[in-house]
């Protein structure tokens, strides 16, 4: 049997972290150039020297899809220990009796509770909310429910398996 000490030497809080693109109008001119392209799918060249304007387009929506790569930021949460939890829900009971809590003001009140890079206050999520899409709202409050609310299981990674599976070491 394991002793006690040594399992809470081992115990570390779960974390858990997400990347949003926060250059939306970059997202936007993928949007364009995506449908430029698209608008040209049917060309064909006349003659040797006809260029594919689609190259030209290609290359643009490259270019800007890794802008969109470069302005990405990495969100990390860490869950809150047992006390932080229960104090953060009192602080935000629900309207109805059968609500253990208010989604609608925990949700970004766990995320600045639960963000440790960058850290945030509540003021700051609130501003960053302003600025962000429902869609990327979503995403941060999903990494802080996750991240306090889900157990710790060792994820199957399809990706590395395979990889793993092909290697024949010479063999």
């Amino acid at each position: 049997m394991p002793d006690i000490k040594d399992v809470l030497a081992k115990a570390k809080p779960r974390e858990h972290t997400v990347r949003i693109c926060l250059a939306g109008d970059v997202a936007a001119e993928v949007d364009r150039l995506e449908a430029e392209l698209a608008s040209v799918s049917n060309w064909q060249a006349e003659s040797l020297v006809d260029k594919n304007p689609g190259i030209e387009i290609a290359e643009r929506i490259k270019e800007a899809r890794e802008r969109m790569q470069a302005a990405e930021v990495e969100f990390t949460f860490k869950a809150l220990g047992a006390k932080a939890w229960s104090d953060l829900v009192a602080q935000h009971p629900g309207k109805k009796d059968e609500e253990a809590w208010d989604v609608e003001t925990l949700a970004p009140a766990l995320v600045a509770a639960s963000a440790v890079d960058p850290a945030m206050t509540q003021a700051e999520v609130d501003e960053l909310f302003d600025a962000l899409n429902f869609g990327q709202r979503q995403q941060l409050i999903d990494a802080a429910w996750q991240v306090n609310g889900e157990a710790t299981s060792i994820p199957f990674s399809l990706h590395a398996s395979a990889i793993l599976a092909s290697r024949t070491d010479g063999k």
